[in-house]
């Protein structure tokens, strides 16, 4: 969970404005949200061939490559989700470009709104649900995408979509509904 005491938009206004000075503080910080987000969706399973800090180290690069001017934390950990998403499914597919049909991956939901993703079940699958379910409720696969790849709590996910949290919460349901139909059919 991002912890309000974390100074992280003023260190990424900071940044952003040309002061080199904070980016010490700023990747300190960063890092320790960015490991938990990952920590979250890999875990400590011996079978992952990405392991979080791999998946970290990706998505922090591509972070620093994106030209976005982020408004603040709760924005920047939401282009993570995003870059997050993004690195585990280019992963998965060359895992299975190089042996077809390679390792599943399972989805379980949590109490947290939050979801797990260990062996049996497929990242691609899932993506491709998402990507479907983006098409119909743009809003509801940014829920769900910003609650499963970034770990944002239903507060920040309503003010990064700038909605309201019972809206977040309408999302979250629907879209747990839509994803368990299309991943068990």
């Amino acid at each position: 969970m991002l912890t309000p005491q974390a100074p992280i938009t003023e260190l990424l206004q900071a940044w952003r404005a040309g002061q080199a000075a904070v980016l010490p503080k700023l990747t300190e910080l960063v890092y320790a949200e960015l490991r938990t987000m990952a920590w979250r969706r890999l875990g400590s399973s011996p079978a992952q061939t990405l392991n979080p800090t791999a998946l970290v180290h990706e998505t922090f690069l591509r972070l620093c490559d994106s030209n976005i001017d982020w408004h603040d934390r709760a924005h920047f950990f939401a282009l993570a989700a995003l870059h997050m998403r993004n690195v585990l499914v280019d992963h998965a597919r060359a895992q299975q470009a190089e042996k077809r049909g390679g390792g599943a991956l399972h989805v379980t939901w949590t109490e947290s709104s939050s979801a797990r993703v260990d062996e049996s079940a497929d990242l691609l699958v899932l993506d491709q649900a998402l990507q479907r379910l983006e098409r119909e409720d743009q809003r509801t696969g940014k829920v769900i995408e910003l609650t499963y790849f970034g770990g944002l709590n239903r507060d920040e996910v309503a003010h990064v979509l700038e909605v309201s949290v019972p809206t977040v919460d309408r999302s979250l349901r629907f879209g747990r509904a839509w994803l368990k139909r299309e991943l068990t059919l």
